[in-house]
């Protein structure tokens, strides 16, 4: 439930009814409740081969309310927002909470935990709103830019979209508030071909602000680059050798650290990192950080999905893990506060997440980092991630490129890396060539000694 800038003024009639829904709960027998109010709308454009293929337009409103009788708690959502229809909503959660099983951890976040207005205006809302032929124009640029590519032989098409969202939460604890935000997006995917075979390429782009999106013709171009470098790709025998991660991929090793410093997996000793708190889990080189109110950030938002404070986080400190990720109900079932990380739908009870996850740049470019190893593998594209949780034993596939003596050699696939993420983030060496692509970003990550299998 990640949104954008506070609006008092256009949110006050959802506002109304939210307290209104709360106020519902409360007299039909709840001790506590919180309800929000979501409203999307989306148009995206997709063309293949100079085409049309396909137009879609969604509009969405819903409500959701979650209430609590004693410790037992439950939550439903509905898009009926009528007088009729909020009621019965909330009859159902009610009974339904009536029949739930005690949980000791359930209930509001602390009332002096809760963020308070006016909230920051983060720029994550764009007035501009395309028309199919806008989008149209900007999917067929991309697609031709990618065809126009020398060794493109064929699309698999181009993409453009846009989004409006607005979202209101309100609680019997105390708070309200709500934000706006806007999304647009442009994607191109060709592929080559040769004697040889067929490879595929994509580039993409999402941002909350219109003008920051690349130009069509510079995401095709990159498609369809991305897609000849590929043709020729082969095996390699399974060996050890120093792996880099690109830039686009680098998350991917990254994201099970995320599950790992979770409260939720913490309280359950479900965490290959939980008895890392305060120890060095990076070298001192590394530094991560969550940034909730990034300008225009893909994932900041004032408050969390509790109407809890949020602020930036440094969750890796010179290679040190400072904290555990938490909501309102895991910080009480490990005796901690919130961390303002509560992360929801319109149903269901909070889970974590994180909002704009970096890890901070290093010394060395991508073309450093070859230099450094001297040879191994480039992994460009990651897919099928295996992971033991409990351990931290992690296996991928990947295709790339090997390099050797610093430089590109050949293109290759078909490969699985894998080791230990406690030896790999050990051992991890960050670039110096990250990019803002997303709401989680890293820069190309060198990894030297890991586990390939191929032939």
């Amino acid at each position: 439930m990640r949104a954008g800038a506070a609006l008092p003024h256009m949110a006050r009639m959802d506002e109304n009814l939210l307290h209104d829904l709360v106020g519902a709960a409360l007299k039909a027998g709840a001790d506590a409740a919180e309800a929000v109010w979501a409203e999307r709308q989306s148009l995206s454009v997709s063309v293949r081969l100079g085409d049309l293929e396909e137009v879609e337009r969604e509009e969405a409103r819903d409500l959701g309310i979650r209430v609590f009788i004693g410790q037992k708690q439950a939550s439903v959502s509905g898009s009926d927002v009528s007088t009729t229809g909020r009621a019965k909503l909330v009859e159902r959660v009610l009974n339904m909470a009536r029949m739930a099983a005690e949980d000791p951890y359930a209930g509001l976040a602390p009332q002096d935990r809760l963020a308070r207005g006016p909230f920051p205006d983060l720029q994550l809302f764009d007035a501009a709103e395309p028309t199919p032929l806008d989008l149209e124009a900007r999917a067929l640029a991309a697609e031709d830019a990618a065809r126009a590519v020398q060794g493109v032989t064929n699309s698999d098409g181009g993409s453009a979209s846009w989004s409006s969202s607005r979202i209101c939460m309100a609680t019997s604890g105390g708070f309200a508030g709500a934000h706006r935000a806007s999304g647009f997006s442009l994607y191109a995917s060709a592929i080559a071909g040769d004697e040889h075979g067929m490879e595929r390429g994509g580039d993409g782009r999402s941002t909350r602000w219109q003008s920051d999106l690349p130009a069509p013709e510079e995401i095709g171009s990159e498609a369809g680059r991305r897609a000849v470098q590929r043709l020729g790709a082969h095996k390699i025998e399974s060996q050890t050798a120093s792996v880099i991660f690109e830039n686009r991929v680098a998350m991917s090793v990254l994201s099970p650290m995320l599950g790992a410093v979770s409260g939720p997996a913490i309280a359950r000793g479900a965490s290959f990192l939980k008895a890392k708190l305060g120890q060095a889990v990076f070298s001192p080189a590394i530094d991560i950080v969550d940034e909730p109110h990034r300008l225009r950030g893909l994932g900041s938002s004032p408050f969390d999905d509790e109407g809890v404070a949020n602020k930036d986080t440094r969750l890796i400190d010179k290679g040190v893990l400072t904290t555990w990720l938490l909501n309102s109900a895991s910080a009480r079932q490990l005796g901690l506060e919130t961390t303002g990380h509560a992360s929801r739908g319109l149903a269901g009870p909070p889970g974590v997440g994180v909002h704009n996850l970096t890890m901070k740049p290093g010394d060395l470019d991508l073309a450093g980092l070859m230099q450094a190893a001297g040879k191994g593998l480039l992994v460009t594209s990651m897919f099928g991630p295996s992971l033991n949780a409990n351990t931290g034993d992690w296996s991928t596939g990947v295709s790339g490129f090997w390099f050797d003596e610093g430089q590109i050699a050949y293109p290759v696939n078909e490969i699985t890396v894998a080791g230990n993420l406690v030896d790999v983030y050990a051992r991890l060496v960050a670039g110096a060539d990250l990019e803002i692509r997303s709401a989680h970003n890293a820069p190309s990550l060198l990894v030297e000694g890991m586990a390939i299998a191929g032939l």
